[in-house]
């Protein structure tokens, strides 16, 4: 509601984007209103244009913190190695949990800095959870859903306390209350089905899975009210499936798909810089020196190649080549960060 109320999000992103150390004067006017005890109450005092100029300072604070902090380890979590590299590198899911998780801070900082704050960021970075999962919440509750997905008793008692339906039930609670589609398919059967085989310690086939969602579903509409509530509306809010297209039932023959050479290159140099931080990690978890560890990693994984073997022996390309790693990996500013990197440089924190 505060950032609506400001005409968030930013008409330029971008714009707001670009100014990152604090030299624009809306963000030093931040500043100095936080470090005073007073933000909270010129946010809410100030008319529109000087609650959108607080609030696109803030987002000029905020958005590096929360890439650094919250989307590259979540991306990296989810195998996306692409999006760990770089905001630009975002997908369009990726971009929008990002905003979301921006919005969510900068609304935190703009509502509840009413005490003096004398470093803005180190403020922000003690409440980045905190402030991120109420965002994630607040969001569900406007799409309807549960904020905190939670199976009640009745439920459970419907489903003979079966651990996997009950889980199953949770996961049809979490799943009605986020943006994502699943495709042609109104749940996400195939994920499901994999977590089934994790828990219960054999294959399970997705019809096995649907069986036991339709069990799961006809259990919640035992309570009319309580479906049309907690399922029905928020799943309503979602994206409709999309039909499948020729060649997506089984039997159907593969459509082929127009590639250039460029795309298949693009696809390889993906999954090899997948293995490359994969390695990578490895190597620094168990204490390998970043420098030595890094270029083993990368002469073994993209070849040595006259090009690559002259630019590896550039002690300044190193450096930078190290610090660009230990950035993806998470390793800034750690114990296998800048400190370890002797007297060829440092990383910078």
């Amino acid at each position: 509601m505060l950032l609506s109320m400001a005409g968030w999000p930013p008409a330029d992103r971008g714009r707001a984007m670009r100014d990152t150390d604090g030299g624009s004067e809306a963000v030093r006017r931040l500043r100095a209103l936080a470090g005073a005890g007073t933000l909270a109450g010129a946010v809410r005092g100030a008319d529109p244009a000087g609650r959108a100029e607080l609030c696109a300072a803030a987002y000029e604070v905020a958005w590096p913190l929360v890439y650094q902090r919250v989307t590259r380890p979540a991306e990296r979590r989810r195998g996306h190695w692409r999006c760990s590299t770089g905001l630009t590198r975002l997908t369009d899911d990726c971009v929008d949990r990002f905003h979301d998780d921006v919005e969510a801070v900068v609304t935190d900082l703009l509502r509840n800095a009413r005490t003096p704050v004398r470093d803005v960021e180190a403020w922000m970075s003690a409440r980045l959870t905190a402030a991120t999962v109420d965002g994630h919440r607040r969001r569900r509750g406007e799409r309807g859903a549960q904020q905190r997905p939670r199976v009640p008793g009745w439920l459970a008692a419907e489903l003979a306390r079966d651990p996997w339906l009950v889980e199953l039930a949770t996961r049809v609670l979490d799943w009605v209350g986020v943006p994502e589609s699943a495709g042609h398919e109104i749940w996400p059967v195939d994920s499901w089905a994999a977590r089934r085989g994790e828990l219960t310690g054999r294959p399970a086939p997705v019809a096995a899975l649907r069986d036991d969602l339709d069990r799961v579903l006809a259990a919640m509409r035992r309570r009319h009210r309580w479906y049309a509530d907690y399922v029905e509306r928020p799943l309503g809010a979602k994206t409709p499936p999309l039909a499948p297209p020729p060649g997506d039932r089984p039997g159907d023959p593969r459509p082929l798909v127009p590639q250039s050479a460029d795309d298949e290159a693009e696809r390889r140099l993906q999954e090899l810089a997948g293995a490359a931080v994969a390695a990578i990690e490895t190597r620094l978890g168990n204490g390998e020196d970043p420098r030595t560890g890094i270029v083993s990693v990368l002469r073994a994984v993209f070849g040595d190649d006259r090009l690559g073997s002259v630019r590896l022996a550039d002690p300044r390309v190193v450096d930078r080549i190290v610090r660009e790693a230990l950035l993806i990996v998470g390793g800034q500013g750690g114990p296998a960060g800048g400190e370890r990197l002797g007297g060829h440089g440092t990383v910078a924190g």
